[in-house]
């Protein structure tokens, strides 16, 4: 039965790729902490995982989309199959916050079509809870995957959903064109993000990494350029 426009529902779409450790933590969360008929459906899209991400999603009962690797390309491939209202992307190692779903609609009700959560990292230092706080500014600067992104499936159609040219940044060009449309919101609650790639890499340097793609997408580097600039120096 098709929801009318008064009582509209999320489809969550989380791209994977070898997330066996976060993707149970992340739908167990999901579920406790939303009003189920709020939910539409929650859709896993793999981009080649190897480990078992795919077995507990599939225990987990949702939805599983298969998908050429690349994090724009699988957030396509969900949107396209979604059947909610709202589309909710959740990167796989991000936790939303209580009453996530509440929070959304509410604010789609009032006209807010597209937005963000703040963030907090699942880490104490002080570094990583500097750069956190900036989320709670509405400048696309400020903005990230991790801090999840709602919008109406409508917008995304119009907007011709994520550019796939970007193997990295895709989230940062498509929330960019929101922007443009000056309709983009930051929702007060936090979701919960890992830290994992800041331990990994070290919190100075990868944060200075991240500001130089910033910066060369800001002066006009291209999606390639981008993503070999990220193989060069984050990348595992």
């Amino acid at each position: 039965m098709k929801q009318s426009k008064s009582n509209p529902t999320l489809s969550i779409i989380i791209p994977v790729l070898n997330e066996e450790a976060a993707i149970e933590p992340l739908i167990d969360a999901i579920r406790q902490r939303c009003t189920a008929g709020n939910i539409k459906e929650i859709i896993v899209v793999d981009g080649g995982s190897t480990d078992t991400t795919i077995a507990i999603a599939t225990m987990l009962n949702t939805t599983i989309l298969h998908s050429k690797k690349g994090r724009a390309k699988q957030m396509n491939v969900g949107a396209n199959y979604a059947t909610g209202d709202i589309l909710y992307f959740l990167h796989a190692d991000t936790i939303p916050p209580p009453h996530f779903d509440t929070s959304i609609l509410n604010a789609v009700n009032k006209e807010q079509y597209a937005g963000s959560f703040r963030l907090k990292f699942d880490n104490n230092s002080l570094f990583l809870k500097f750069f956190a706080w900036f989320t709670r500014i509405n400048h696309k600067i400020c903005r990230g995957g991790d801090q999840s992104l709602f919008i109406t499936k409508n917008l995304f159609t119009k907007l011709n959903g994520y550019n796939e040219d970007y193997i990295i940044y895709e989230d940062g060009e498509f929330i960019a064109r929101l922007y443009k449309e000056k309709i983009f919101i930051i929702l007060p609650d936090k979701v919960i993000t890992s830290a994992r790639k800041y331990q990994e890499i070290g919190m100075l340097k990868l944060q200075y990494h991240f500001g130089m793609i910033h910066l060369q997408k800001s002066i006009g580097k291209s999606p390639e350029e981008l993503y070999n600039y990220y193989k060069k120096n984050i990348a595992n």
